[in-house]
């Protein structure tokens, strides 16, 4: 289902604490440039994907506008079925609101101020990079977690010398399979990015098979001190 209608790639929903519900595969297009996610985003949407994680700061909104009109998913019942994530301005369009990069403090603030907990927060976290503590606060205040670099940019893929790859071997499924299986038998949001029409329908055929309760606690025990992308205590596009 997605936003109540059936979705076509049989990924589940995510229901939010506001009474909407998210897709739990998505797919993310930072990095790609505003010609060139087009083709990106027209692919994922015959592949079956309904959900679309952008933002104003990745310069490629327009290429993104681009391809629902050439899709038929920019009005109508099409639009209906869609959800897309932005990053943006103050102009009164989004339906849910959530966060990106909030650990507990932040959202202990955000509540302090508003009254009110965010719907989604949207962390780095793969096997090896677990945050355990956020992800635990989130739960006690439903608030859906949401997880971007999933396989850590790919670095997961050989994680825990070779516990991914023994895994992938034994279902007959790719190491990316596997991984992306874990976050989706844990509850999370999902946005793994790729450009290639081949590995987006890889990336959404998830719901074949399920990993014993070895291999998940195999996963689990992978967890490390080192993140692959930037911390949010200390970064600044400024």
């Amino acid at each position: 289902m997605t936003n109540g209608h059936i979705n076509p790639a049989n990924v589940p929903d995510i229901a939010l604490k506001d009474g909407h519900s998210i897709p739990q595969v998505g797919l993310g297009i930072l990095r790609i440039d505003d010609e060139g996610v087009v083709p990106v985003v027209e692919s994922a949407l015959e592949a079956g994907y309904r959900h679309i994680d952008g933002a104003a700061g990745y310069n490629n909104e327009a290429g993104v506008g681009r391809a629902l009109a050439a899709s038929g998913y920019n009005t109508g019942a099409k639009r209906e079925t869609l959800w897309v994530t932005a990053k943006l301005r103050d102009e009164g369009m989004a339906r849910t609101l959530g966060v990106c990069n909030f650990m507990p403090a932040d959202l202990k603030r955000l509540h302090e101020e508003t009254g009110a907990w965010p719907a989604v927060n949207q962390i780095e976290l793969h096997p090896t990079w677990q945050q355990r503590e956020v992800v635990a606060f989130c739960k006690e205040h439903g608030i859906a977690v949401e997880a971007y670099s999933p396989m850590a940019r790919g670095a997961d893929l050989n994680a825990g010398d070779g516990t991914i790859e023994k895994i992938a071997a034994a279902h007959e499924v790719s190491p990316a399979q596997v991984i992306l299986r874990w976050h989706i038998e844990n509850g999370t949001i999902i946005i793994p990015k790729s450009v290639h029409a081949d590995r987006q329908k890889e990336n959404l055929n998830l719901f074949g098979f399920a990993l014993t309760a070895d291999e998940h606690a195999a996963i689990d025990a992978l967890d490390g001190p080192t993140r692959a992308g930037h911390d949010p205590l200390t970064f600044t596009y400024a």
